[in-house]
């Protein structure tokens, strides 16, 4: 694919198929997504690649601490509810993904069920947790660059047949993911990534977000 097919096909996968993601492969998106602009070349990221039975403890602790109520603990900073036309694009795309789903307003069983998804990462056969350094904290250009880097990776794996669902929810239990994936205390953890070949017949998997206009994003002064 060229890079306008790339970008305008890609869609947020949350069903996998259960099919391993080769190292090889995920070295070679990883060696692509790093060629991403940084601030004064600073590449203040790191990645922690899990799959296997690593990804399974961290899926577990995650979801049992969170099922028992213990406080999230993400490290970056998640500001108030979102308001206005941004709240109104966060149920949009949640009621394009429930519509697809099957799953009723009133259905607290089946909404539970999509919540408990989202704190094992979809079940992604691949999670990468992205990290920076500690010694930067304070600023907000690190997590910027973050973003850019985690935007390359998601693009490129697509280009490769390969889906990825940006998942913070996944991180929310931020000791149980040190832990297991073995991210040293001089690391903030800022996101993950899941990863894994698309399963066409999970239905999600068909939503396509929609994205406002150009004429609303932009203005153009001196032209």
């Amino acid at each position: 694919m060229n890079y306008d097919d790339v970008v305008k096909s890609r869609r947020s996968i949350r069903g996998y198929l259960d099919k391993p993601v080769p190292q090889e492969l995920i070295r070679e998106i990883l060696e692509i997504a790093m060629r991403a602009p940084t601030s004064m070349n600073s590449q203040p990221w790191n990645f922690y690649v899990v799959a296997g039975e690593v990804l399974d403890r961290i899926r577990k602790g995650n979801v049992e601490r969170n099922v028992a109520g213990v406080p999230d603990s993400r490290e970056f900073r998640m500001g108030p509810p979102y308001a206005g036309v941004h709240r109104d694009r966060q149920v949009e795309i949640a009621v394009q993904l429930f519509q697809a789903m099957g799953i009723e307003r009133g259905d607290k069983e089946k909404r539970m069920d999509w919540v408990l998804r989202g704190f094992r990462q979809f079940d992604a056969p691949v999670s990468i947790v992205i990290t920076y350094d500690k010694a930067l904290a304070g600023g907000d250009i690190p997590p910027f660059d973050c973003g850019g880097v985690v935007n390359c990776i998601v693009n490129t794996a697509w280009s490769r047949g390969l889906g990825c669902v940006i998942n913070s929810q996944g991180i929310m239990q931020s000791p149980v993911v040190r832990e297991e994936a073995g991210i040293p205390d001089d690391q903030i953890i800022q996101t993950c990534v899941a990863m894994g070949w698309p399963d066409d017949t999970f239905p999600a998997n068909a939503v396509v977000s929609t994205r406002k206009s150009v004429d609303e994003a932009a203005t153009f002064r001196g032209f």
